[in-house]
């Protein structure tokens, strides 16, 4: 994420101290039972924690991965119920929408789906107790223009001691994502650095 558009937000969270031997994986659109469940078996083979920005509507269909998830130690996160796009929704509808997800997710970590969200909405949900939580590197898995090895280098290229890295746990980045995911895992283990999730960071 270019550095002028975090100087414009910096009460959002795009990255922890370059200091901490850490980084913190995230995963957008979850959980669903084609690629979540991998998601987890991969992070657990490298002792990894990451943070799940779940879509309530997937939370409703699929809660025993949402279960698996928090039993494996992993953090959770708010995005949205319906995976709304802020700059296109009406705020009093964007709020109700994120607010009925939290009666499942139970967690004031939020990322506004594809990033975008206005700035009157972000202030009504920081009001509320929610911590915008962003990126410094995202690996564009997503993206069917994009190849598995230039996804992978969109990661290496850019990761650093404190990044939080975008991944997303979707039928869209499945291909990508399997052919990424472990190869970033043992990198970051040669680098000697740990993955943690957001929630083992002092945010409230």
């Amino acid at each position: 994420m270019p550095r002028f558009i975090q100087r414009l937000y910096p009460e959002r969270i795009w990255a922890f101290s370059h200091e901490k031997a850490s980084v913190f994986l995230t995963f957008d659109d979850g959980p669903i039972p084609e690629v979540t469940p991998w998601v987890l078996d991969e992070l657990k083979k490298h002792n990894a924690k990451a943070t799940f920005f779940s879509i309530g509507e997937n939370v409703k269909k699929h809660p025993e991965i949402f279960e698996r998830i928090l039993s494996e130690g992993h953090s959770v996160g708010n995005h949205t119920f319906n995976h709304l796009k802020g700059s296109k929704t009406e705020t009093s509808k964007y709020i109700e929408n994120t607010l009925l997800a939290e009666k499942l997710i139970h967690s004031k970590l939020f990322r506004p789906p594809y990033g975008k969200i206005t700035s009157k909405q972000a202030k009504i949900l920081q009001i509320k107790g929610f911590k915008i939580v962003m990126w410094d590197v995202i690996s564009y898995d997503y993206d069917s223009t994009v190849s598995e090895e230039k996804c992978l280098e969109n990661v290496l290229k850019n990761i650093q001691s404190g990044s939080i890295i975008v991944f997303h746990d979707s039928l869209k980045a499945e291909k990508n994502l399997r052919y990424v995911l472990p190869k970033v895992l043992e990198i970051i283990v040669k680098k000697g650095w740990l993955c943690n999730s957001i929630q083992n960071e002092k945010l409230f």
